[in-house]
């Protein structure tokens, strides 16, 4: 080993950088050997670091969701320009190009997926409202509604070694988004390549000061110091997770905690799926690409492989063809197809894993005691042939259900039936993800339902989306991503869901007027204000909550019923046939198409001349509630209930209220209208 004296990495708090008091820990190039940094957090004051972010995440605060969604996006171009400075420096952490391209490119997009969403899904507000309106009293006088708020806390991180980078970024997007704060704790042997990113974060001064802190190194008394307003994500080891998770502060204070931990994840193939068909081919494929991808140091990797026991030997088969033709060797040598694992130490826990499965398995490709490299050298770098073990009796067999060797390693079972595979599946004990590969709908359809309790995720794999599927381990940032009992028991990324986890939710109960005044909603039974102009002549800037029209009415005739069945082509009985009609008993008698009844309501309530009024986009929650008969008079109350400017835009979208009643006041239908409306007009 050489003896050059590394850098000493930095933690980021309290708007500085700082480093350690003590010797700290050295990390090493996964494939070399040679010192790569020093990582130490001795000394530093995390009570103080806490307090900090704290009290800074007013800033976060006081930006609404899509301030912060283009703070995201900026972010992420921000880091784009300076991505290959990270991928040079990854190919320490024993990654590939390709290996790498999941940590950088897949975190680069989450942070672009979050801003995207920000901007789409959610207000321009600091706060969510949340379902529907709930009334409390018969006259409407006492009504109530569920808001989000952000935590006045600190979202703390702690990451694994295997994504330095997406670990980081996946986490920071929902958070941020929120309007908390983060502190980040990456895993010391690869923390080198997170601190590099956060340096170029904290260059780009996108963030509000102390939105984000970093440290590199142990969490000393970190926990000692959290709150009931702070939150906790960890992903590493379950056993590290539950000696966090049990932490006392945690549990008395009640702080919010998530877990990714140690999954052992399955792939399933079909009992249609025989060898020669698509689904087999596919099969074979992704269990060789999620063994060997990351050196299989991946938490969604395919750890049991399930086959139908009439194909174990051609399955054997093709993965032995396959697996041999991997490359292993230094990753920064093109040639290398699996480079190394994270550390040395790494190669002998897997090594030992293995020995541990190999007692109720054998092995049938490769030897975890020698190393066949392309370049590289088998005693710096921390190198391992992928390995496939071979259980021919899973159902009696423990280890291959409850050890998990975290690298390039999988072992084959055979299953008797469907069923029998479903259960070998679940003897997991609660994991990310399973896989199906099939072309059959039952098996598909019996094998989702039969997971789905066990897994967090689980894809189908066939013909039809083999060119377009994420694949097996890959964590999207609209899914949900986590999975029950051993997996942790956590959820992480799933969009918008994950926003609200760093959010309080509050059930607000009050007189409408005020629960109106608090959510910035109109709430039926809230002041109006129906004076001119037109709702429709007015811009952004001059639009109010609850500005109201109320039209004049409009009888619908029979004559009206049936022009509107010629013109559409739409002749179902109960609009022409009066005795089938009658017979009905939702109707008794012909009644106006409901879609007739809105196009009515648009007639009297539109403003026609060029307006504020951009576009009409849509239409939510239509509810038809009152049959319409001929005869009938329409008069239609619309109100404006919602209003979101768009940041960048020149427009922004008015959500309205609409109700059409009949001549007695009944309700016949109830549905909002959404409009684009210009910011300013004239």
């Amino acid at each position: 080993m050489s003896d050059n004296q590394p850098p000493r990495l930095q933690s980021h708090l309290c708007g500085a950088w700082r480093e350690g008091a003590g010797e700290g820990a050295l990390a090493r190039d996964a494939a070399t050997g040679e010192p790569v940094a020093r990582v130490d957090s001795t000394g530093l004051d995390f009570a103080e670091a806490l307090a900090y972010g704290r009290a800074a995440g007013a800033a976060l605060r006081a930006l609404d969701f899509h301030q912060r969604a283009q703070m995201l996006k900026a972010l992420a171009q921000a880091l784009t320009e300076a991505k290959e400075a990270f991928y040079d420096l990854s190919f320490a952490t024993g990654a590939t190009r390709a290996d790498s391209a999941i940590d950088i490119e897949g975190g680069l997009g989450v942070l672009l997926s979050y801003a995207s969403r920000g901007r789409r899904e959610l207000p321009a507000e600091r706060f969510l409202v949340e379902g529907e309106v709930e009334s409390l009293a018969r006259d409407g006088s006492f009504v109530a509604q569920h808001i989000l708020t952000p935590l006045r806390g600190v979202a703390v991180h702690v990451d694994a070694f295997n994504f330095p980078v997406w670990g980081m970024l996946e986490k920071i997007a929902p958070c941020l988004l929120a309007g908390m704060p983060a502190l980040v704790k990456p895993a010391s042997q690869t923390a080198y390549l997170t601190e590099a990113v956060f340096r170029r974060i904290v260059q780009s001064n996108i963030l509000p000061e102390g939105a984000l802190q970093l440290i590199c190194g142990g969490v000393g008394d970190l926990f000692d110091h959290l709150t009931g307003q702070d939150v906790v994500t960890f992903t590493g080891s379950a056993a590290t997770g539950m000696r966090l998770r049990a932490h006392p502060r945690i549990v008395q204070n009640s702080v919010r905690f998530t877990m990714e931990a140690d999954s052992l994840n399955a792939c399933l193939l079909g009992p249609d799926a025989l060898p020669g068909t698509e689904e087999f081919d596919l099969f074979v494929k992704e269990v060789a690409r999620e063994m060997t991808a990351k050196a299989g140091q991946k938490c969604t990797a395919i750890r049991r492989a399930l086959v139908p026991r009439a194909h174990v030997e051609a399955t054997i088969e093709a993965l032995r063809k396959r697996l041999d033709a991997v490359a292993v060797g230094n990753p920064r040598a093109e040639t290398t197809r699996m480079g190394a694992l994270a550390s040395l130490a790494q190669r002998e826990e897997v090594r030992a894993r293995i020995k541990e499965i190999a007692r109720e398995a054998e092995i049938v490709f490769g030897d975890p005691t020698r190393v066949e490299l392309t370049s590289g050298d088998s005693e710096r770098g921390a190198f391992l042939n992928p390995v496939l073990l071979y259980c021919d009796k899973p159902v009696s067999a423990r280890a291959p259900h409850e050890v998990e060797a975290f690298g390039p390693v999988a072992t084959l079972m055979p299953y008797d039936d469907l069923d029998e595979g479903v259960a070998l599946a679940n003897r997991g004990g609660g994991s990310l993800v399973a896989s199906v590969f099939t072309n059959d709908e039952s098996v598909a359809r019996a094998a989702v339902l039969g997971l789905g309790h066990s897994h967090g995720r689980v894809l189908i794999g066939n013909r039809a989306s083999a060119k377009s599927s994420t694949g097996h381990g890959s964590p999207m940032p609209g899914l949900v991503h986590g999975g029950p009992g051993r997996a942790g028991g956590g959820e992480e990324l799933g969009g918008v869901r994950n926003v609200k986890h760093f959010m309080q939710r509050t059930a607000v109960q009050g007189a409408p007027r005020l629960l109106s005044a608090v959510t910035g909603r109109w709430v039926d039974g809230a002041a109006v204000d129906c004076g001119p102009p037109h709702p429709f002549r007015k811009s952004l800037a001059q639009l109010k909550i609850g500005d109201q029209i109320v039209t004049a009415k409009r009888v619908v005739t029979l004559d009206d019923i049936e022009h509107f069945a010629e013109f559409t082509g739409d002749n179902f009985y109960a609009h022409m046939d009066e005795a089938a009609a009658r017979a009905n008993p939702l109707f008794g008698g012909r009644v106006a198409h409901g879609y007739l009844v809105v196009a009515f309501a648009a007639g009297l309530f539109v403003d026609p001349a060029p307006g504020p009024v951009l576009a009409n986009y849509g239409v939510d929650n239509l509810r038809f509630l009152t049959p319409v008969k001929p005869g009938d008079e329409l008069q239609a109350a619309l109100t404006a209930k919602e209003i979101n400017p768009r940041g960048s835009a020149e427009h922004g979208e008015v959500r309205w209220d609409c109700k059409v009643t009949n001549q007695t006041g009944a309700v016949v239908a109830r549905y909002d209208v959404l409009t684009m409306v210009a910011k300013t007009w004239g």
